[in-house]
């Protein structure tokens, strides 16, 4: 499986003795447990970005209206 870095996109490299990836891209050095959790992360930022986004369409088009 390959695994993609959650900063850059880049595929990572996995290092056998230290049990961590690498992305050679970017430079992040991280265990599996920290790659989920760095998604999991960017994945709640975004559905906020995308409520905030809604939020503001819906805001511009009420005060368009006026």
């Amino acid at each position: 499986m390959v695994e993609r870095c959650p900063e850059c996109g880049a595929v990572m490299s996995y290092e056998i003795s230290t049990k961590k990836y690498l992305c050679k891209s970017c430079g992040l050095y991280v265990t599996k447990e920290q790659i989920l959790e760095l998604r999991e992360k960017a994945q709640t930022t975004s559905e906020k970005e995308k409520k905030k986004q809604r939020q503001n369409e819906v805001l511009s088009w009420w005060l368009s209206k006026k």
